[in-house]
């Protein structure tokens, strides 16, 4: 699995954070998405697989490899 994020769509909601927190962060000053990990462990890829669908800006994308 393969994880990347637009910045520019991101919103800020936080959901991602909440799912899958070793995967992703938010900034400091504005919430924009951190991606901490763009190849997650296969432990963490339904959560990540989540965090993708619940995303408000469709600002995650998630490609299987």
């Amino acid at each position: 699995m393969k994880v990347t994020v637009d910045e520019d769509k991101c919103c800020g909601a936080g959901n991602c954070v909440l799912i899958a927190p070793e995967v992703f962060d938010q900034r400091e000053d504005d919430g924009i998405v951190i991606l901490l990990d763009a190849t997650p462990a296969p432990g963490q890829y339904d959560a990540v697989r989540e965090a993708a669908a619940v995303c408000p800006g469709a600002a995650i994308e998630v490609s299987e490899d």
